[in-house]
């Protein structure tokens, strides 16, 4: 069924309405609604692993990427009894009930609502107070350029490697660079979030000149490591996620031998190759990659009581 209101999907089984396909969302780029829709169901394999299964707060951009985005943590009432959801509790003490998607049909729903990035919580919709993955969010101060960015990674890597942990790195889609690490869910948001500050810490001290961990913008400089995304109301846009950008860029899951050659600015180049079934690193968003409890860290990290291999005790939080 097409008209030049609406199209109609079958996806996994189901019908999915998109309404509106023609609308631009990249004026720059001209793509339009039905081209981000089309685009996801090309990589869904991986664009779903980066989401299944986890709440995801909506970043919904209904004008397009240049205009303002809203972010909604309630589901909308109305919605196919297909679509899954879970109710978040948060530090004000409010509670959301929040959509999981468990698989392509359920992407291509929330994408027709405006979603142009997903951006799911760090934990499963079975167990939402104790995280499944720390994200490590590379954040670059103006003027920093590609080459920075990735040898502060490569820090970040051998940080996670002398504490017994496995990071997958992706661009972020936009500047930055994100590593995630596969963590057992025992631990709590708050040790979550001061395992990544002990990890930027221990970067900042290795790497001095080229990355920060201090919180106030204004005493950056280089690569800031942003350990605050794993608090407990954070998101980060995942893996596959297209981002409000001119050119439409793509957070895009790499091989570490990949990311110095990379060109985040290629995105259209990444996603194709990605679509077509070309070699793909052996990563948890990838085809054939590791699977949720695969990975990261293979052992108790000292990382999430808080330590660094230089520095013993609990971190204090910044």
């Amino acid at each position: 069924m097409k008209d030049v209101e609406r199209e109609v999907l079958h996806v996994s089984g189901r019908e999915v309405v998109i309404t509106n396909p023609r609308k631009v969302y990249f004026r720059d780029a001209g793509h339009t609604k039905l081209d981000l829709v089309r685009y996801y169901m090309a990589v869904a394999d991986g664009a779903v692993r980066g989401v299944r299964d986890r709440p995801m707060a909506l970043k919904r951009f209904v004008n397009g990427a240049d205009r303002p985005a809203f972010f909604q943590k309630r589901a909308p009432t109305k919605r196919p009894d297909w679509i899954k959801t879970v109710t978040l509790g948060f530090p004000s003490g409010r509670t959301a009930e929040e959509i999981v998607v468990e698989g392509a049909a359920q992407l291509a729903w929330i994408v027709n609502l405006g979603c142009i990035d997903l951006n799911p919580h760090p934990t499963r919709a079975s167990d939402l107070e104790h995280p499944d993955e720390l994200r490590v969010d590379l954040d670059p101060v103006p003027g920093v350029g590609w080459k920075q960015i990735v040898e502060v990674a490569g820090v970040v890597r051998e940080v996670l490697g002398d504490l017994g942990c496995i990071g997958w790195v992706k661009t972020s889609g936009s500047r930055g660079i994100h590593v995630y690490v596969r963590i057992h869910p025992t631990h709590g948001f708050g040790d979550v979030r001061r395992a990544a500050l002990a990890i930027a810490r221990e970067v900042e001290r290795r790497a001095p000149s080229i990355a920060t961990s201090k919180w106030w913008k204004e005493e950056r400089h280089g690569v800031f490591i942003d350990y605050n995304q794993n608090a407990k109301d954070r998101t980060v846009a995942s893996a596959y996620s297209v981002r409000p950008t001119k050119d439409a860029r793509v957070s895009m899951p790499l091989a570490w031998a990949d990311l110095a050659s990379c060109d985040p600015g290629e995105p259209k180049r990444v996603a194709t190759s990605r679509a077509k079934g070309k070699r793909q690193p052996k990563h948890p968003f990838a085809r054939g990659g590791a699977s949720q409890g695969e990975g990261g860290c293979p052992r108790r990290s000292r990382a999430l009581e808080g330590e660094t291999p230089r520095s013993r005790g609990r971190a204090r939080a910044g």
